[in-house]
């Protein structure tokens, strides 16, 4: 593709290594930026440094957050006893848009996949583990993606959990094997939710 600027060409560059975003999806959207007015395009610019210098991580659940703890944990109208397990963050805006759940979760940041290189000691698995033992958890519900990697990241975490008493589940099979949780249609993720199985079910 050849462009006609070099200070173009470096922009188109940039959005290039966004997900998703091609080269031609690039240059249309460093030209619309060349049709803003420069104080819009220099707060657009600014927004993303300070999203990224400013933003933080829930010292909980590892929730995106503007504080040390995040707006579902110290919302005292969910139930903080009730933790739903999930990879990433997107998965997180995925149940919620459902809004069928009302207690908090705990984003691992991943799922075992020993090919890739990723074990338990990368995950945040210990400290889900400390939180069921110090905050009297009564539920636990995995809602990991439906594969192999996933299934082996319950295992691993039901073994952590065997001596304590916090019940165990995981979302229903409404979510196809093999697929990605975040991809799941709203409401085939909250029946997931709403009927969800008892782990021992699940693994045997």
């Amino acid at each position: 593709m050849q462009l006609p600027s070099v200070l173009l060409e470096n922009a188109v560059a940039e959005f290039s290594k966004l997900p998703s975003i091609g080269k031609k999806t690039a240059l249309r959207l460093v030209l619309h930026l060349l049709k803003k007015e420069e104080n819009e395009v220099k707060h657009f610019g600014e927004t993303i440094v300070t999203m990224r210098s400013n933003i933080k991580f829930c010292k909980r659940c590892h929730n995106i957050s503007d504080g040390d703890i995040c707006s579902i944990c110290s919302n005292s109208t969910r139930k903080q006893n009730i933790i739903c397990v999930v990879e990433n963050i997107r998965d997180v805006i995925a149940i919620e848009s459902t809004q069928q759940f009302n207690g908090t979760y705990h984003i691992l940041d991943g799922i075992i996949s020993p090919l890739d290189g990723i074990g338990p000691d990368k995950l945040n698995i210990e400290s889900l583990v400390t939180r069921v033992e110090t905050e009297q958890t009564e539920e636990l519900i995995f809602a990991l993606s439906p594969n192999i990697q996933g299934d082996t990241t319950i295992y691993y975490i039901q073994k952590k959990l065997t001596n304590t008493s916090c019940k165990i589940t995981t979302i229903a099979r409404g979510i196809a094997f093999g697929g990605e949780l975040e991809y799941a249609d709203e409401m085939t993720l909250a029946k997931s939710l709403q009927n969800r199985l008892p782990i021992q079910q699940y693994v045997s």
